[in-house]
Parts: structure tokens; sequence; C-alpha cells
């Protein structure tokens, strides 16, 4: 894991010295997890959660950038069970934490002559690496309440191979991946953006086999401010 961590780490160093652009990174989440083969969702487990970190755009050749950074975003869904005229409930929130690494290509549609004002498409890969999180889960029956809070575990995979080390029915897969989607506003050095996040990877680390449907991925939009650092 540690090699993963410089791994991302150095990537991400190089890419800020190249820059034309860095920016502080901060928003909403509105995460949910895929139901069923189909990869749908159910709009009333979508979590509120967050995205902040730094990302850095740089020039490829007018009007494409390619646009990356790190990313500390909020993941997971929730879900709430009522019975018997909802004097009895379950209460669950599945909130895991992940440093991702997104690489969008952005292209942009200047509205003015000194293109400081436009709008922009975005799309791209990501990976993300599992780093912490929380489950949380109330409720009441029979009068009785009660309530549970845990730390979310991720396995011990190692990317380099195809095993998931460490799975079990307990533990997430430490890595993630899947595809961005989205557009946004330049508003002079502002960005406001909307984002899509498309994951390819099923969440449980017992389930090896990603392609053979898209249950148990992760679905979340993104709203987000960017605000530059010095250029």
């Amino acid at each position: 894991m540690k090699k993963t961590i410089m791994l991302i780490a150095t990537t991400f160093l190089i890419s800020y010295l190249h820059a034309q652009k860095i920016y502080v990174q901060g928003g909403v989440n509105l995460a949910n997890i895929s139901k069923d083969a189909n990869g749908q969702t159910e709009k009333n487990n979508m979590l509120t959660t967050f995205n902040a970190g730094i990302m850095a755009r740089f020039d490829i050749a007018s009007p494409l950038q390619l646009e990356t950074g790190l990313l500390l975003s909020g993941q997971g869904a929730k879900a709430e069970t009522y019975w018997n005229n909802g004097n009895d409930y379950v209460k669950s929130k599945f909130n895991p934490l992940y440093i991702q690494l997104p690489v969008n290509g952005v292209i942009n549609f200047p509205l003015n002559v000194n293109k400081s004002n436009g709008f922009f498409i975005h799309a791209g890969p990501y990976i993300a690496m599992g780093v912490g999180g929380k489950s949380k889960t109330e409720g009441k029956i029979a009068g009785i309440s009660f309530s549970s809070e845990k730390d979310i575990k991720f396995n011990d995979d190692d990317p380099t191979t195809n095993q998931q080390e460490g799975a079990a029915y307990d533990r997430l897969k430490r890595f993630d991946y899947g595809v961005n989607l989205g557009a946004g506003l330049n508003l002079n050095k502002i960005i406001i953006k909307a984002n899509y996040g498309l994951g390819l990877s099923k969440i449980n680390s017992t389930q090896t086999n990603n392609s053979a449907d898209d249950k148990n991925k992760y679905r979340t939009l993104s709203i987000s401010l960017g605000i530059p650092l010095g250029k």
C-alpha cells in the first residue's frame, strides 16, 4: 500500500509542477450504489457526502486541456425501512472514504476574447484507494431503540495481481476505478462543475468478476467549486 501511495503522490507532484492552473476543489457528493444488474440506483438511497482536494490543469492544444489531481471523496449509500405504521424502523448509512486520482480530458468553449469566461465538458478515467469511513445503523423495534457505528474495513489487495488478497464478506475492495463525465463553467478564475462518477468495479472484496453485471458499483453525482492557487 505504501508503494501505491507514493506512486499516486509522485504522479500528482509531477502534474503540479507542469500545470498552467492549480486550484483547490471542494463540493458535495450525492453518492449511491447500483442495486441491480443493469446498474440502476434507488433515489431514496442517495447519501450526501463530500469531495475536497487539489486539482491541476495544463494545456495540450487549444481548446483541449488535461486535468488531474488528488481528491478525498466520500462514497456510499443509505437505507431506511419502516413498518408497523412507522413505529418500528431501521436506518443505516454506509460512507467509505477514498483518495481519488482522476485524469480528465477537458474541452473548453470560451465566451469572450481573453477566454476567461466560458463553459467546458470533461471525461476520463479515475482510480481510487479506500482509506477509511464509517457505517452507522440505528432504529427502534418493539419500543426498544438501538444504534451502532463501525469503521469500514478494506482488504489488503495488491493491484499488480488478479487476486483479491485478504478478501472477506465484511471488507470492501481497497481499490476502485471508473469513468468520470461532466461539464461546468469557467468564471474568470473560478471553476464550477458537475461530475458523474460511474464506478466499474464491484465494491465487495469477494466479488472478483467486475464485468459480470453492474450491480454493487458506485454511482456518484458531484457539484464542486474550484478556487485557484497562485497562478
